[in-house]
């Protein structure tokens, strides 16, 4: 007897629907085909001892099965499930009437027990994009498929849940109320700048990257407070949309990272590697391509503390993603392209030993130690940043004062009415305007020819351009970068043009670029 089930496969964000066919016939080989890996080819022990322990009978037949489309590699657990329904319908003892009707996924345990998957919501929307009735996932996965509206989604415990309904015994559709509880947990946020006392400048500089989507680098002392306000940074940022929200979910999914009770993620990622990571932690790839760190801060901030710690190498794979807002992964066997729109924010010390200008210790590198240090990071990766800050850190007179700093309520109002501006400057540019392809939503995803329309200096800033320029021997993507930085100051300014104290304050975040820097101190 033939029998067809349906699963997915998800490779990227994508899914492909397919179909498990089973056939049973007279014999005692079992034969597996469709590009399967080891994971799916043990899944027939898997189901052999869950059906022993459920009271089910595994066939003692032949029974080839075949998974297509057979070009597409099939890698995980995922497949149990539809691979054990369709092996009892084989054997008559599911009905088939609702097979065809229904995609199924789920890992399946010794005892029968549905166990979680990845990739659950990008499932789920192949599921409805192909018109099944129905997705029928382990409870553990219910809230985040449950997302997909017009889909009705089935959470079940074990093969005898699954097993039941397909046999017509009445089984309600899990349906989970997510965009009420998304706005609620929108205004929560473990950290907030009013816990920030002093350094006025690092949070206006913050304010500034927030309000225009740039990348900032802060430098100064150990214990400054570097690392405390880039956590703090998330609670200044505009609120996720929907869309965003579902495409960060759908991320977080493929990579195994939701939580049970997670449906949609209703804050912007902050992700803050460690400096011993390996490039294909931070891209992304593998043996199994999974979305790196790069992807996993989509819509958020990517926090990199200590940067001259890292690999030099691993700094360098950020250069593209930076500019390109995506990364593609190519291997032999696959190229996959992963969003990577993120927020670069980094922290490092003025040199090894952490103290080089402080006025209140003192500093024990040579000026060989310090360059050597600084050099760590490549001039083309500092051009992709728009915002060099540095700090200092917070004399006691401040840090004991009761009274709390602003707080991230406040400084998130100027920001969401910045990014409102920006919305509607670029809201007449078409789809695919952007260099990721799509809508360009702030201002540090302007391209050169809008640098033109919407950012052109005045006289007086040109000029006062054309000496920095000169000066700091600054590079075309440096000019480039001010000139963003600046649209962004006019804007929380509500000015319509960018003016010269605007280019003047775009101009003094570019401290790292001047090339006294080792040897003047901070």
């Amino acid at each position: 007897m033939l029998v067809k089930t349906y699963c997915a496969a998800v490779m990227g964000l994508e899914a492909t629907t397919v179909t498990v066919e089973v056939s049973i016939a007279h014999g005692t080989n079992l034969h597996m085909s469709g590009l399967a890996d080891t994971a799916v080819r043990e899944s027939i022990d898997r189901i052999r001892a869950a059906f022993s322990n459920t009271g089910f009978r595994f066939p003692s037949a032949d029974i080839t099965i075949n998974m297509a489309p057979a070009d597409i590699r099939k890698e995980g657990s995922s497949y149990d499930l539809p691979l054990a329904m369709a092996i009892l319908a084989a054997s008559e003892m599911v009905n088939t009437d609702m097979l065809d009707g229904y995609m199924l996924v789920g890992e399946i345990g010794l005892d029968g027990r549905l166990q979680p998957i990845r990739g659950a919501l990008p499932i789920a929307i192949k599921a409805r994009a192909d018109k099944f009735k129905g997705l029928i996932v382990p409870i553990q996965n219910v809230r985040e498929a449950a997302v997909v509206n017009n889909l009705k989604v089935y959470g079940m415990e074990s093969i005898v849940d699954v097993v039941r309904f397909l046999n017509g015994n009445p089984f309600e559709a899990t349906f989970v109320d997510t965009r009420r509880e998304f706005y609620e947990q929108q205004s929560h946020y473990d950290f907030d700048f009013s816990d920030v006392r002093g350094q006025e400048n690092v949070k206006r500089a913050l304010e500034v990257a927030a309000a225009g989507g740039h990348n900032l680098i802060m430098i100064g002392p150990p214990g400054s407070g570097k690392s405390m306000m880039a956590k703090r940074l998330p609670s200044i940022l505009p609120p996720l949309s929907l869309s965003e929200s579902l495409e960060t979910t759908q991320i977080h999914s493929v990579a195994g990272k939701l939580s049970r009770d997670t449906s949609l993620i209703s804050q912007r990622p902050f992700r803050s590697p460690h400096h011993t990571i390996s490039q294909v932690a931070l891209v992304g790839g593998g043996a199994n391509p999974q979305p790196g760190e790069i992807s996993l801060a989509h819509n958020g901030v990517l926090f990199c503390d200590e940067l001259p710690e890292f690999n030099r190498s691993v700094l360098e794979v950020l250069r593209q993603p930076l500019e390109d807002r995506r990364i593609t992964i190519s291997r032999a066997k696959y190229s996959i392209d992963y969003p990577a729109s993120f927020m670069f924010v980094a922290s490092m010390n003025p040199c090894p030993c952490g103290y080089y200008g402080d006025p209140t210790h003192h500093c024990v590198c040579t000026p060989g130690q310090i360059q050597r240090y600084m050099n760590k990071i490549s001039g083309p990766l500092l051009d992709r940043i728009d915002i060099h800050c540095e700090i200092q850190a917070v004399p006691f007179a401040q840090l004991s004062q009761m009274q709390p700093g602003e707080p991230s309520a406040v400084i998130r109002e100027r920001v969401i009415k910045a990014r409102q501006i920006q919305t509607e400057r670029f809201s007449h540019l078409p789809l695919g305007g952007g260099r990721e392809g799509g809508r360009i939503h702030c201002n540090a995803q302007m391209t050169e020819r809008m640098l033109h329309e919407f950012a052109e200096p005045d006289a007086a800033s040109l000029d006062m351009l054309r000496m920095a320029m000169e000066r700091l021997k600054l590079s075309a993507r440096a000019y480039s970068r001010i000139l963003k930085v600046a649209r962004t100051i006019a804007d929380l300014a509500g000015s319509e043009k960018v003016e010269s104290m605007h280019i003047a304050e775009a101009i003094g975040y570019r401290n790292l670029d001047r090339g006294d820097w080792a040897e003047r101190g901070i």
